[in-house]
């Protein structure tokens, strides 16, 4: 076993002998492990990426303040609360970065891709209910912990620099992209109008509802949601329009073939009635009516991040071959374009699902 991760362990109180420590997950962002020990209990262990959480503090106060809150609150939430050093702190520092240790829920599993519309249904229950849980929280108690994080705004400035500064011979093969986003800047209009708008609220949001940060139970059904890192205060339709726009096509942002791009239209029907059955009664007539938008939002952000990077040599994501993040990006417009084409259907599924 590796000195650092021995030296982390025993700040957690594990016992080398009979601890057996092995890579875990699909995660691009922190490294995991999973540790067994001598009695046979399993722990999550995992070293945080302070090159995306600059401030990996903020991410233990939230998880704090959340704990905290459900137990008096909501005693009968599931919530895996992360251990605590030895020294009594969140996080150990003997492996030269910050690892943290969570307890393994027993009969849990997670997946990485939703092929089922019930697979979209239990997870967007779970985090609706998530949100639900804490309606009543006192938002100004949580810190951000990535500033910025879905303001669409902000994206859409980068975006524009990019077309300043960015690399020429890119900028050209990007042409079709470019006047995509530039025609639909509409989408960045309404966030503005929202944010000046009181009758949408503010609320716990997770901000990261890929479908593999949920537990499901071996009847695949949902048990809580998990990876809090970016759990900070937002508008519903960030967790909303990212299951969707993660869900809805049966590939991934990574498909070079287009045309195996769609959306289903039994899995928008499955997130909508998920999501808002479980906060249909806290969420506002305006809300309701930002449904099919949270889709246009999360799409079209994203499209916005991705080819931003390429335009900018792939400087924040980086690029596994040439052109990655431009395949990235068409991959997104091509989703949100088939996206609008069903405009007028989702609409109506969701109108018959909520009643509003």
């Amino acid at each position: 076993m590796d000195e650092m991760l021995i030296r982390v362990l025993e700040d957690f109180g594990f016992g080398i002998e009979g601890s057996v420590v092995t890579p875990f997950g699909s995660g691009l962002i922190h490294r995991t492990w999973r540790v067994q020990d001598i009695k046979g209990q399993v722990f999550i262990l995992q070293l945080v990426n302070d090159k995306v959480f600059i401030n990996p503090d903020d991410i233990a106060h939230n998880i704090s303040i959340i704990g905290g809150f459900l137990k008096k609150k909501r005693p009968y939430a599931i919530f895996p609360q992360p251990l605590q050093t030895v020294f009594g702190g969140a996080y150990s520092r003997s492996g030269g970065g910050y690892y943290r240790m969570f307890p393994f829920i027993a009969g849990t599993h997670t997946i990485d891709i939703c092929t089922k519309s019930d697979q979209a249904f239990e997870a967007s229950r779970q985090f609706g209910l998530f949100t639900a849980m804490l309606n009543d929280l006192d938002l100004d108690m949580l810190r951000h912990t990535i500033p910025g994080f879905h303001d669409i705004s902000l994206r859409y400035q980068q975006f524009m620099e990019a077309l300043e500064k960015g690399d020429v011979f890119r900028k050209e093969e990007s042409k079709e992209g470019i006047g995509f986003l530039l025609e639909n800047r509409g989408i960045v209009d309404r966030f503005e109008s929202i944010r000046k708008d009181p009758t949408f609220r503010l609320r716990v949001t997770h901000h990261d509802t890929k479908i593999s940060n949920v537990l499901l139970d071996e009847q695949e059904r949902g048990v809580c949601v998990i990876d809090l890192d970016t759990m900070m205060p937002g508008y519903i339709f960030s967790d909303l329009g990212d299951m969707m726009r993660t869900y809805l096509s049966p590939v991934s942002e990574e498909e070079k073939d287009f045309s195996k791009i769609e959306v289903r239209p039994e899995f928008f029907a499955a997130i909508v009635e998920g999501y808002a059955g479980a906060m249909q009664s806290i969420l506002t007539k305006e809300e309701h009516r930002s449904i099919f938008y949270a889709g246009e939002f999360m799409i079209y952000m994203q499209a916005l991040r991705f080819l931003t990077d390429h335009l900018n040599n792939d400087r924040y994501y980086g690029a596994a071959y040439t052109g990655h993040n431009f395949v990235r990006g068409m991959n997104q417009v091509r989703l949100l374009q088939r996206y609008q084409e069903m405009k007028n259907d989702l609409e109506k599924i969701a109108i018959r699902i909520t009643g509003q």
